[in-house]
């Protein structure tokens, strides 16, 4: 896959990109992760990106001409999104959404924002991490790159983590984990994940995801349509285990 990152701090994006899966999904070509700095298009000596808006106001914003001259010499994979609070919202159905495409490319936003003119002919469409206010893109982009690669075969070392963790094939968050050892402070590992019993261990585990969805998390529930007649018998099988 290849993603194509905007950003004026290519350090940023580049250093975080380096370790761990993704560092790994790079070096064996999982990741084909291109970074641009729209410094490198500015034709003045301080390589200027930013001026004031017209007609007043408190910041600066980020100027068209370096925005477009970078994605146009660059030519990046489609869709190009400007990371902001005004898009769609980022979440695990969207991430598998990008994971089915050959790439992507993220703008990352600095000041007060970017000239409009960007975001009207230049990217195909905006994308929020939430509502939250960052100094800069290059955060949001960083967690669009990971949750998105992580899906791709071979990026992770268990294929079946991404079916089974929040959020995963089920719809729910979770359910607690646990390893050795089987007493820590006094506080012990559940009887039902040391029996053997790999039936009864899968019928614990997705009580425990329903009834930590159910408690942290209710709409999940309402996503999948509510229980179902074996959810509401899991329920009434196994208690739910504390969490806190």
């Amino acid at each position: 896959m290849r993603i194509d990152v905007f950003t004026l701090f290519p350090g940023l994006v580049d250093g975080f990109c380096s370790d761990s899966l993704l560092g790994k999904a790079r070096d064996n070509d999982l990741l084909d992760l291109r970074l641009h700095d729209p410094r490198d298009h500015t034709s003045d000596i301080h390589r200027t990106v930013d001026d004031a808006p017209f007609g007043g106001g408190a910041g600066m914003l980020m100027k068209p001409e370096p925005l477009f001259a970078s994605v146009e010499a660059a030519d990046p994979p489609r869709p190009l999104f400007l990371l902001g609070p005004g898009g769609r919202t980022f979440d695990q159905g969207m991430a598998r959404e990008l994971a089915e495409l050959e790439g992507f490319s993220l703008l990352c936003g600095r000041y007060e924002g970017v000239d409009h003119r960007v975001r009207r002919h230049l990217v195909d469409d905006e994308l929020s991490i939430g509502d939250v206010v960052l100094n800069g893109g290059e955060v949001a982009a960083c967690l669009v790159v990971e949750a998105v690669v992580r899906l791709l075969p071979g990026a992770m070392g268990n294929a079946e983590s991404p079916v089974t963790e929040s959020f995963g094939a089920s719809g729910l968050l979770e359910e607690p984990h646990f390893t050795r050892p089987a007493d820590f402070r006094g506080w012990s590992v559940p009887d039902v994940l040391r029996s053997g019993d790999h039936a009864r261990v899968a019928r614990w585990r997705h009580a425990q995801a329903l009834h930590r969805t159910i408690a942290a998390r209710p709409d999940l529930i309402d996503a999948r349509g509510g229980l179902t007649d074996d959810d509401r018998a899991l329920l009434e099988e196994f208690p739910p285990h504390p969490y806190h």
